[in-house]
This record gives structure tokens, C-alpha cells and sequence, in this order.
């Protein structure tokens, strides 16, 4: 029998603050952002740089500790959101798990990414994004008229505290409607979760009230196939509202035939 994988230091100093607070019958509580350092130096743990990728990498890449999960009730989860400045809360919310169908249709389209880019993009997510922009499968995916204006935003949130935001993006369609576009790129063991996307609709929500806001999340799958997806909040549940996967190929590559098949009567 294959023993259980050791905790990381990220793993221990959540256990750690999760258990200072936690009840039982509890269904959220807030700690703070210094609670990480005082934790880290008394279980003797070295922090990185940067101490808000301890809770970045328990959302995104890896899991709570096993101790935490077992105080899940069936069919819940907990999450960490952001609860103002310097500070998180702990969440008990219906279990989501959004991940790309493997019985869904691949539409190819002509690769229109620079192999300059290609060649020196620095990790998944980055690439996502310049695929996402050069290829302007935003616009494809949505139907709609957008344009990049800005990536990695880094802002606040009323109630939330610092987020950032992979990409933003504005968009219009041809009855002059305009949108705000955030757009989260995973990549790599990267996870899509209820996190983020309501940082990213409360960010729009406050910053561009006037403005229709339409999530987009895209995920890397195995064979450079890209799926994109398009969320929204549910009753604070993250529900699915489109969902299609797109392959990048040379354009002597195309298949007429599914080409022909793609257009709608």
C-alpha cells in the first residue's frame, strides 16, 4: 500500500491557522494575513518571499490538508477568499469542480500565434494568454468584438481586498452593448474555482458598473487543445455557461469537411 504523501510547509501552516479558529458546526471564519508569519515561526517554517502564495497555492495547485478536508460535510468544501485587506476567510460552500469534458467537439482553427512568442513565453500561463490574444479566440468564443486592456491587473476589491486579474478584456457587440471581460488562464495542475471568478465579477461589478460582465476562464488540456469556458455565479455557486475546446493548427492542416460541418443552419 503506497503511503500517504507527506504535508508541504504550505499544507502545515493552513492546518495549522485553520485549527486555531476552527469549530465545529462552523461555516466560515476570517484570520489574518500576519497569522502566516507568526505561524510559520513557530512551527520553525521558512516563508517564501512573497506570503500570499502560501494561500495562492492552496487554492490553485495543490490540496488542504487532509485533517481539513475531513471536517467536510458531504457535498461541501471549503475555500479561501479574501476578506479585506490583509485578510482571508474560511468558507464552507457547495463542492464545484469545473474541469474540461472530454466527450466535447474540437473546432481547429489557423494558428495565428508569432513562433517569436511561442519561443520565449515564460511558463503555461503566459502562453495561454498570448494564444488567447493572438488568436483572438475571445472574440470567436463569445461572438463579440473585444480588445485587450490590460493583464495582470492588480487592484482591490471592497470587501475582498488585493486581487489580480490574469487579463482584462472590453468588448462590444453589434447592438453597441458593452462588456467587461475578465479572463483567468490556468495552466500546468492549476485549478478553475469559485475563488477567483467572484474576485473577478465583484472587480467589474464596482469598477465597471455600466458594463455587462461576461467570465472567461481557459485551461491548457492534453495536446495544446485549449478549453475555454464562460461562468457565472449561481446563488454563489460557480455554474458552467458555455464550454468549448479549440485546437491551434497550420492552416494547410484544416479539414474543409469539419469546416463545412462547423456552420450553423
Amino acid at each position: 500500500m503506497r503511503e500517504p504523501r507527506p504535508q508541504n510547509r504550505y499544507q502545515a501552516l493552513i492546518e495549522g491557522i485553520f485549527f486555531d479558529h476552527w469549530q465545529k458546526d462552523k461555516k466560515s471564519f476570517e484570520f489574518a494575513r500576519t497569522e502566516i508569519e507568526t505561524k510559520a515561526a513557530e512551527l520553525g517554517i521558512e516563508l517564501p518571499r512573497n506570503v500570499g502564495d502560501v494561500v495562492y497555492a492552496i487554492r490553485y495547485r495543490t490540496t488542504l490538508p487532509q485533517t481539513v478536508l475531513d471536517t467536510q460535510s458531504d457535498g461541501k468544501e471549503w475555500i479561501i477568499e479574501g476578506a479585506g485587506r490583509s485578510r482571508y476567510r474560511f468558507r464552507l460552500v457547495t463542492a464545484t469542480r469545473i474541469v474540461p469534458r472530454e466527450d466535447l467537439i474540437v473546432v481547429t482553427i489557423p494558428d495565428a500565434t508569432p513562433e517569436l512568442i511561442r519561443a520565449y513565453a515564460l511558463d503555461d500561463e503566459q502562453a495561454l494568454l498570448a494564444i488567447v490574444r493572438y488568436n483572438r479566440l475571445i472574440d470567436t468564443f463569445l461572438g463579440i468584438t473585444t480588445y485587450s486592456l490590460q493583464n495582470h491587473l492588480r487592484t482591490t476589491v471592497a470587501g475582498i481586498g488585493q486581487i489580480e486579474i490574469d487579463e482584462l478584456y472590453i468588448g462590444l457587440d453589434r447592438n453597441g452593448c458593452h462588456y467587461a471581460i475578465p479572463v483567468q488562464a490556468k495552466g500546468g495542475n492549476d485549478q478553475i474555482g469559485v475563488v477567483q471568478t467572484t474576485q473577478d465579477i465583484r472587480f467589474v461589478e464596482q469598477r465597471f458598473s455600466g458594463m455587462r460582465c461576461r467570465a472567461i476562464s481557459v485551461q491548457f488540456m492534453a495536446g495544446g487543445i485549449v478549453a475555454m469556458f464562460e461562468l457565472a455565479l449561481q446563488n454563489d455557486e460557480l455554474r458552467v455557461v458555455e464550454e468549448r475546446h479549440y485546437q491551434l493548427v497550420p492552416a494547410e492542416r484544416l479539414d474543409e469537411e469539419a469546416i463545412r460541418n462547423y456552420r450553423t443552419p
